[in-house]
C-alpha cells in the first residue's frame, strides 16, 4: 500500500457494478484498506458473510451507509423507520464499523413544514442515539445539497446537521461533511471548525462537482479533479479541525458505473492521490 493511500476508503456506491466480493479483492489488490458499505447489497449478500469477507481481506469497514429517513408524519410510518434505523445500528456493529450514515429525509407528501420535519429527526433521534451508543455505534448526520431538500434530506448545511447533533452527546452523534454536499457553503468552514470542537467530525467524504448537472442530478457526482472543488483544501479544514480518521470517495456516476469496476477502482485511488493528498 502507498503512503498516500494509508487512510483512503473506497464508496461501495463508487464501483457498485463489482460483486462484494470483486470488491474485496480489487482492493486487496490495489492496496486500499477501507470500504464504505452499503446496506442493500450487504444484505443481498448476506451480512455475516459480509462481515467474515471483509475480515478475511484485511478491510476496515469506514461507515456503513445509510439510515436516516425520519421525517414521517404518520405514526406507523415513524415506527416503521425507527425499527429500521435500529436494523441498520445492529448490522454497523456486526461489520465492524463504528459509524452509521444518516440521510435525514425529506419533506413528507403534501407538507411544506420543514421546521416540522426537523423536529422529527431530533425525536428519532433521542430514540436512536442510546440504542447506538450501546452498540459502540455513532450516528453521523450527512446534510445534503438543498436540491435535495423537498424529497431526501431536510438537513442542508452543517449548521443545520450540529444543532440536531449537539442535541445529544458527541459520542453518539456527529456529522457526515461530504464535500460535494456543502462545497458551496460559505459557513461551512466554521461549521467544521464548530464540528471539530465538539468532538463530532465522525466521517468525511469526497466527490467533485462537475458541470454541467446531468439528467438526475444524484448521479452527478465528479471523478476527483475533474470538477469545482478544492478538495486539498477541504482535507486541510477537516484535519486542522481534528479528523484523522479514513477519507472516503463515494462517487454516483453512471458514466464510471458504465466501466469495469476494477479500472474505476484504480482511477479513483490514482485520482485521490493526485487531487486530495
Amino acid at each position: 500500500m502507498s503512503e498516500g493511500l494509508a487512510r483512503f476508503s473506497i464508496n461501495q456506491m463508487t464501483v457498485k457494478q463489482l460483486s462484494l466480493p470483486e470488491l474485496a479483492a480489487a482492493c486487496t489488490e490495489s492496496g486500499i484498506p477501507g470500504v464504505g458499505l452499503w446496506r442493500e447489497p450487504v444484505q443481498a449478500y448476506g451480512l455475516e458473510e459480509t462481515a467474515k469477507l471483509m475480515r478475511d481481506a484485511g478491510l476496515a469497514v469506514t461507515t456503513l451507509c445509510r439510515g436516516g429517513f425520519l421525517t414521517a408524519i404518520d405514526p406507523h410510518a415513524r415506527v416503521r423507520a425507527v425499527d429500521d434505523n435500529r436494523a441498520a445500528i445492529d448490522e454497523a456493529a456486526v461489520l465492524g464499523t463504528d459509524t452509521l450514515v444518516l440521510v435525514s429525509g425529506g419533506l413528507p407528501d403534501g407538507s411544506k413544514d420543514l421546521h416540522g420535519a426537523r423536529s422529527r429527526i431530533a425525536e428519532a433521534l433521542a430514540e436512536l442515539a442510546p440504542y447506538a451508543a450501546a452498540r459502540g455505534i455513532r450516528l453521523a448526520i450527512e446534510p445534503l445539497h438543498p436540491m435535495f431538500a423537498s424529497d431526501r434530506c431536510v438537513v442542508s448545511t452543517l449548521a443545520q446537521a450540529l444543532d440536531l447533533a449537539e442535541l445529544f452527546p458527541a459520542a453518539e452523534v456527529g456529522v457526515c461533511v461530504d464535500t460535494y454536499h456543502v462545497w458551496w457553503d460559505d459557513q461551512a468552514p466554521a461549521q467544521i471548525a464548530r464540528a471539530g470542537r465538539g468532538g463530532r467530525l465522525h466521517a468525511f467524504q469526497l466527490a467533485d462537482w462537475v458541470t454541467p448537472l446531468p439528467e438526475g442530478v444524484l448521479n452527478g457526482r465528479g471523478q476527483l479533479g475533474e470538477g469545482a472543488i478544492d478538495l486539498r483544501a477541504w482535507r486541510a479544514l477537516v484535519e486542522e479541525a481534528g479528523y484523522a480518521g479514513p477519507v472516503e470517495v463515494e462517487l454516483f456516476n453512471e458514466r464510471l458505473w458504465s466501466r469495469p469496476g476494477g479500472q474505476v477502482l484504480t482511477e479513483t485511488a490514482g485520482a485521490y492521490e493526485r487531487h486530495a493528498c
